[in-house]
């Protein structure tokens, strides 16, 4: 009997250990991918979590995730690890829970004798955004990253190794996603609030009319505020506003202002929105019809791959491994 070659599908496993999710996923050559997930348990009423708890939690995590990721791989096509390291591809940019998902990380690369690479959480939901929302990325492009963790307006140009980032904008005071918490945790809802924002949101037909901030610039840089917004928002519930009509103001509001931000750079290109707030029906609705009316291509990714995921995470280090296999360094 004549032996029939197993057809290879080389892939590479991402992990992602943000401040409120841990990810696993296996992202394959052939397109293929695989995933899992768990939000970080928050106590009622809070809005956040100790950096210790959250470190604990994602190694409380990270093996079971892996273990539901890799039983429907091939391990014997695994070629890289890719784990974010760190929040933003910045020198400074730090948080402790990141150092959970490097220490699983490096350990499965020894373990596997594969590489392991290292990118950032910003990156990853660039990548994620790009590969969810079929963007071909050939030229410089904006994007708005928008989350409980950052708001910013960035310029962004492929690299050799994951993207060469500028900022160009955000919020100088409170991010989106913090705005959205905070509202949301005031009308009942769990924390982190922004699923449950989206459907109360989605379930009024009205908007409750808050002041929105006007682009600033500031040191070579346009900024916008949320800070005001969120002071109204909270009179506007203190005076009774009806809860889905609040919802829907929050992201009406939210969406104006991104908008506005982008609307001062003269020359329309793509602009690409990810992170967790992106993931909003009303402001994928809204900033998509504002900005396309001004020449803008705005393009977002499923909802489920813009909040946070390690599916990005996953095709850095794919498009790592690819490149490194073409310049003739083999496989390790």
């Amino acid at each position: 009997m004549i032996p029939i070659d197993r057809i290879r599908d080389p892939w590479v496993l991402g992990i992602d250990t943000s401040a409120y999710t841990t990810s696993v996923a296996a992202v394959f050559q052939s397109g293929r991918y695989f995933e899992a997930r768990r939000l970080l348990p928050v106590p009622v009423g809070a809005r956040g979590l100790r950096a210790s708890d959250a470190v604990f939690y994602h190694n409380q995590h990270l093996p079971r995730l892996v273990e539901e990721v890799v039983t429907q791989t091939d391990r014997a096509d695994l070629v890289a690890i890719s784990v974010s390291t760190k929040p933003r591809p910045i020198e400074k940019s730090y948080l402790p829970c990141f150092v959970a998902g490097k220490a699983v990380g490096r350990s499965l690369a020894a373990l596997a004798s594969v590489p392991v690479f290292s990118t950032t959480h910003q990156e990853g939901h660039i990548r994620a955004g790009i590969a969810g929302s079929g963007l071909t990325v050939q030229r410089e492009f904006l994007v708005w990253h928008v989350s409980g963790g950052t708001t910013e307006l960035l310029a962004v140009t492929p690299a050799s190794w994951g993207f060469a980032i500028t900022l160009k904008g955000g919020s100088d005071d409170l991010y989106a996603g913090q705005f959205v918490d905070r509202i949301g945790v005031l009308l009942g809802l769990p924390f982190p609030a922004g699923p449950d924002m989206d459907q109360l949101a989605e379930s009024s037909l009205n908007a409750v009319d808050l002041p929105w901030s006007r682009p600033r610039f500031k040191n070579n840089l346009w900024w916008t505020s949320f800070a005001g917004p969120e002071s109204a928002a909270r009179r506007a519930f203190a005076q009774g506003a009806d809860r889905a009509a609040l919802a829907r103001g929050v992201m009406e509001v939210i969406a104006r202002s991104l908008a506005a931000v982008v609307l001062k750079f003269n020359k329309p290109t793509d602009l690409l929105v990810v992170g967790g707030v992106a993931a909003n029906a009303h402001l994928r609705r809204r900033l998509g019809l504002w900005l396309s009316a001004a020449g803008w291509t705005v393009w977002f990714a499923d909802p489920r791959w813009s909040r946070d995921n390690a599916i990005g995470v996953a095709y850095l280090g794919l498009d790592a491994w690819q490149r490194r296999r073409g310049q003739g360094m083999g496989e390790r």
